[in-house]
C-alpha cells in the first residue's frame, strides 16, 4: 500500500505518532510518504520505504504570510500522482484534511488516470478543543471531518469533545496512540542517574512542549512542595514559550538550584529511565502521549483528571489523577510514591504492563492498517467522468 501522511514536524505528540506510524507502516512493508514543512522530530536515520517530502510555502508581497495550506495541497497532488498514493492521511483536521480535500479535488479534476487517494483524518486534541470551538473555525473543522472517508481520535474523551463542539454524526474510530515497545522501555544508563541527583534524592521529570496548556510553573509548584518532604530533583525536558515562566517560578519558590531544564531532547527513554515519578499537571490533554512513554519505561505519573488521561492512567495502580488544580493533593501523592519503595515498584511494574497489553504498536498499527484497507473498499478511487 502507498501511504501519504501529513503531520507537523515539531516535537508535539501528534507528529511523533505519525511519525512512529510511518516508521512502522514501512518497516511491515508498505511504502510510506511523509509531507510536512520540516523533518520530523523522530523521523531519525534512514529506512527503506520511508520517504520524506518537505513543503515549501514561499512569501509574497501580496500575502501577509507565507500560503502554507496551499502549497501543502499543490505537494500531495505532485506526491500522490508520482506515486500513485491509496490513503492521504492527515494527522490534524486544520491545516492538514483541508488541504488533503482540496488536493484530491485538483487530482479528480485534472489527473487523467482518475486518482483519488482515501483522505483518513486523525484527530489529536487542539484541532478540536481550540480551533473546532472557535467560531472563525468550527465550520471548516467539521467540514473537513465530514469530507474525510475515515476519521479517528486518539481517546474516546476527544471522540465525545468532536462530538459536542462540531454536532458531528458521522463514525469517529478511536485509535489510541502508542509506543514501540521494543525500543521504548527501561533501560540501563550507566553514571546518569548519578550526574543528575544523589542517591538520597528521588528525580522527577516532565516533558512537554512547554505550551500554557502544559502548565510547566504548576509543574514547578508541585515539586517545590515535595521538595519540603522528601529530597528530590526535578527535570524539564522539552521547549516552549513557557519555559522561562517555569524557570523563574522555580528561583522564586526556592529550588531553583533542583530543577534542570534540559531542552529538548530526541532520546528521552534514557532519561525516563533514570527517572522515579513524572509529573503532567495539564490543563487539557486529548491523549497524554508523554505520560504513555514514562508508562512504558516503568515511571508512575501523577497528572490531571482531564481528556485522554484517565483512559491511559490507572488511578491508584499506575499513578494517580487529581483535579487540576490540586497541587497538594498532586504533592502529596507524589511523597507517597517516592517515600515507599515497595509500592513505587509495584506502581512502575503495573504502568510498563499496561503499556505492553494495550498500546504496544503492532496492535495499534494494525488497527490502522484495517481501517486503510475499509476505506479502500469503501470509497476505490473514482476516475473522471470522461474516462467512465
Amino acid at each position: 500500500m502507498n501511504v501519504g501522511i501529513i503531520c507537523y514536524a515539531s516535537i508535539g505528540g501528534s507528529g511523533i505518532i505519525a511519525t512512529e506510524l510511518g516508521k512502522t507502516l514501512a518497516a511491515r512493508g508498505h511504502s510510506v510518504h511523509i509531507l510536512s514543512s520540516d523533518t520530523p522530530f523522530r523521523l531519525g536515520d534512514y529506512q527503506p520505504g520511508l520517504y520524506f517530502h518537505r513543503v515549501e510555502s514561499r512569501g509574497y508581497p501580496l500575502f501577509r504570510e507565507p500560503q502554507y495550506l496551499l502549497a501543502l495541497a499543490n505537494t500531495v497532488v505532485h506526491v500522490a500522482r508520482a506515486e500513485r498514493l491509496d490513503i492521504v492521511h492527515a494527522h490534524y483536521a486544520i491545516p492538514h484534511a483541508a488541504a488533503a480535500y482540496l488536493a484530491r479535488q485538483i487530482l479528480a479534476a485534472t489527473d487523467p488516470r482518475g486518482i483519488a487517494p482515501g483522505i483518513i483524518t486523525t484527530l489529536h486534541g487542539t484541532d478540536i478543543t481550540l480551533l473546532g470551538s472557535d467560531d472563525s473555525y468550527r465550520e471548516t473543522v467539521a467540514f473537513c471531518i465530514d469530507q474525510s472517508d475515515g476519521v479517528t481520535a486518539v481517546s474516546a474523551s476527544l471522540r465525545s469533545d468532536t462530538i459536542r463542539e462540531l454536532g458531528v454524526t458521522r463514525d469517529i474510530r478511536v485509535i489510541p496512540n502508542f509506543v514501540d515497545c521494543a525500543t521504548v522501555h527501561r533501560v540501563d544508563a550507566p553514571g546518569l542517574r548519578s550526574r543528575l541527583a544523589s542517591d538520597a534524592e528521588r528525580i522527577l521529570i516532565h516533558v512537554s512542549n512547554f505550551r500554557a496548556v502544559k502548565r510547566t510553573p504548576f509543574v514547578v509548584d508541585v515539586f517545590a512542595r515535595v521538595c519540603a518532604r522528601t529530597p528530590a530533583r526535578l527535570l524539564m525536558v522539552g521547549g516552549g514559550p513557557d519555559r522561562d515562566l517555569a524557570a523563574a517560578r522555580a528561583v522564586a519558590l526556592g529550588v531553583g538550584d533542583r530543577v534542570a531544564f534540559l531542552g529538548e531532547q530526541e532520546q528521552i527513554v534514557p532519561l525516563l529511565s533514570v527517572s522515579d515519578l513524572f509529573l503532567l499537571p495539564s490543563a487539557q490533554e486529548s491523549f497524554g502521549l508523554a505520560a504513555l512513554e514514562a508508562m512504558a519505561c516503568g515511571v508512575p505519573v501523577i497528572a490531571s483528571r482531564v481528556g485522554g488521561l484517565p483512559e491511559v492512567i490507572d488511578h491508584g495502580r499506575t499513578g494517580f489523577l487529581h483535579e487540576p488544580d490540586d497541587v497538594e493533593g498532586m504533592a502529596r501523592s507524589a511523597v507517597s510514591l517516592l517515600t515507599d519503595d515497595a509500592r513505587r515498584a509495584a506502581f512502575a511494574e503495573a504502568a510498563a504492563r499496561t503499556v505492553r497489553e494495550r498500546f504496544c504498536s503492532d496492535r495499534i498499527i494494525s488497527e490502522y492498517e484495517k481501517l486503510y484497507d475499509d476505506v479502500l473498499r469503501r470509497f476505490p478511487a473514482k476516475p473522471r467522468p470522461s474516462d467512465a
